[in-house]
């Protein structure tokens, strides 16, 4: 079969390729190895009619053309959600973004006085190369207030040591972010509609699909689906990339029950993970290459949905659990993410995020185990009260989160370097097909670059950063943002 661009991956960064292309013009095949879901980490898992979220999805971009297409997907489908989120350590809850009073009495005077002084000793005394997170964060907010809302849960998330985490990760995730910032954010919440000024990990309102965001990329793989000579195949996993003279030929796919598939196209477009890429190339890169595939490393999630029998279980859309006496990380409440995520009123779901490696213990605990140990986790914190955990399921993702640690960029250029030489017709997009830890608008507008480049345009999807602008090179060391219709590279 012969099309005119293949697409390897059905997740917001995928879609967006296909969809943009398919509205110009082009037939598209977008290939997924999911059996039944379209959407990758954002799909929306249904249990007994209770819908949830792997992860939770805020739909915020500061991209006016991201919010522009979430609007032409879904338009009224598109709720808008005020943002309530807490910290839990120690016993307490921490209000997130600060507030004040609840922050001057969890932590209590004295705390309070050397949090200040500590921050104080690290703005005289500032770590001279920041070559970890570790490092970024006391820079920034001190060791004291460093120990207590960062290094517990970076740590769960990572499975790895602050100090061997790469700093690329916080200027990434909480770029802008410092202590004053956010003691300014508790005095003066953060308007949403000033885009320019907002910090991501501040905002005070965020959008949100009716059902869950696995209905928005539903919906974009039906538009595809609706033009002819264009597919949405599920159940389809690329295990071969054939390439020849410069360029990618064909890909091979295979499903559960053996069946392969040859899909020949005139560009391919990429978001499986760099590691797997690497792997599936025929004929095998250079040993360095694969060396350099194989160095890059992930981090898996493990989501343990629990039926309560209890109407509202606690306000919040998500609590942070820094607190190391609980293996639990985060805790989403899909009925405040939306109502119309529960079939009924008396009941609620709440999704605990558990961050592991495939193989561990965690990982490969049977799914009563992972249902017992949450529901223990949430007596521990007080979560339950009077309530009691009726019923629950598991969901497993490998590779959810690519891995900063020490020499992944090195590791990744070694394989562009490569692509780009041996592979021209191929671009790799999204989270992990550019093994980058970004959001959905992020990997979505590398999609739509992807696309357009295929269209006879020249954007570097490199330069998209983590706010999703585009960003164009100026001089040797300076980025700025460029609109995407003032030009191009």
């Amino acid at each position: 079969m012969k099309c005119d661009v293949a697409i390897i991956g059905a997740g917001p960064a995928g879609l967006t390729a296909g969809y943009e292309l398919v509205k110009n013009g082009k037939s598209v095949i977008v290939l997924e190895q999911d059996a039944e879901k379209v959407g990758g980490i954002s799909r929306t898992v249904d249990y007994k009619g209770f819908k949830f979220d792997i992860g939770g999805h805020r739909f915020f971009s500061k991209s006016n053309e991201v919010e522009d297409l979430w609007t032409e997907l879904l338009g009224k489908d598109m709720l808008v959600r005020n943002r309530l989120s807490r910290i839990y350590y120690n016993g307490k809850f921490y209000n997130y973004p600060l507030k004040p009073i609840n922050a001057f009495m969890n932590l209590g005077f004295m705390n309070t006085l050397w949090c200040v002084m500590d921050y104080g000793r690290s703005k005289l005394f500032p770590r001279k190369h920041e070559r970890s997170l570790e490092d970024w964060v006391i820079n920034h907010f001190g060791k004291r207030l460093y120990r207590i809302f960062f290094k517990t849960y970076t740590e769960k998330v990572w499975g790895i040591p602050c100090d061997q985490i790469s700093t690329d990760w916080a200027a990434q995730r909480i770029k802008g972010l410092s202590l004053w910032r956010a003691i300014f954010h508790a005095f003066k919440p953060q308007n949403s509609s000033n885009k320019e000024a907002a910090i991501k990990t501040l905002i005070d309102q965020f959008r949100y699909p009716k059902f869950g965001p696995g209905m928005m990329w539903e919906e974009a793989a039906r538009r595809i689906q609706s033009v002819e000579d264009s597919e949405v195949r599920l159940n389809e996993k690329v295990d071969r990339i054939q390439h020849s003279s410069g360029k990618v030929l064909a890909v091979q796919t295979s499903n559960a029950n053996g069946t392969r598939h040859h899909q020949e196209a005139d560009h391919f477009i990429s978001t499986m993970p760099l590691r797997s890429l690497v792997r599936a190339l025929d004929p095998s890169p250079p040993k360095a290459v694969f060396e350099a595939g194989e160095a890059l490393n992930y981090r898996d999630f493990i989501t343990v949905a629990l039926i309560i029998d209890h109407p509202h279980s606690f306000p919040d859309n998500w609590i942070y659990i820094h607190d190391p006496a609980v293996k639990v990380g985060r805790i989403q409440n899909f009925k405040n993410w939306s109502p119309h995520m529960v079939p009924n009123d008396l009941q609620t779901c709440l999704g605990l995020e558990y961050f592991c490696f495939e193989g561990d213990g965690l990982w490969q605990m049977t799914d009563e185990e992972l249902i017992d140990l949450g529901s223990r986790e949430l007596k521990a914190i007080g979560i339950l009260n009077n309530a009691s955990v009726v019923d629950g399921t598991v969901v497993r993702v490998p590779k959810a989160y690519p891995v900063y640690d020490d020499g992944y960029k090195m590791h990744i250029q070694t394989i562009l370097d490569y692509l780009r030489e041996e592979l021209a017709n191929l671009q790799v997009i999204g989270r992990n097909g550019m093994h980058r830890y970004n959001n959905q608008d992020h990997a979505m507008m590398t999609g739509l670059l992807a696309a357009r480049n295929i269209l006879g345009q020249h954007y570097d999807l490199w330069s998209v950063n983590e706010d999703a602008e585009y960003l164009e090179e100026i001089g040797k060391d300076r980025m700025v943002p460029r609109k995407l219709n003032e030009g191009l590279v």
